[in-house]
């Protein structure tokens, strides 16, 4: 049996259970997509440690693109505040600085 079909079971028998159903998905996938998006910033932020100074400019650019859309991701479901998602993840300055930066090929001319 499909979400749909139970959804549309529930809603014979009681029409409000059928809401409750569907927002209790749709926070579940909220917070999937929450823990993606931390795990993405968790393991660019590892790359980018783990990298020879020489190396590290793609990597920061990768952990800058991955903390921005942390931070939207989190601004979508609500949260406003990241100051202590900033220090329990030890999110450096250099990386913050960044955030929302284009990346170099987005002003490149298009011929």
């Amino acid at each position: 049996m499909s979400l749909r079909d139970s959804l549309d079971l529930i809603r014979a028998v009681r029409p409000e259970a059928g809401h409750a159903a569907l927002e209790s998905e749709i926070q579940q996938e909220r917070g999937a997509s929450l823990r993606a998006a931390e795990q993405k910033v968790i393991a660019t932020l590892a790359v980018w440690r783990a990298a020879p100074e020489h190396e590290r400019t793609e990597p920061l650019r990768a952990a800058r693109y991955a903390v921005w859309a942390y931070f939207v991701q989190r601004e979508l479901i609500g949260f406003r505040r990241h100051t202590d998602v900033i220090r329990d993840m030890d999110i450096p300055p250099i990386v913050l600085n960044g955030l929302g930066e284009a990346p170099p090929t987005w002003f490149r001319r298009r011929r």
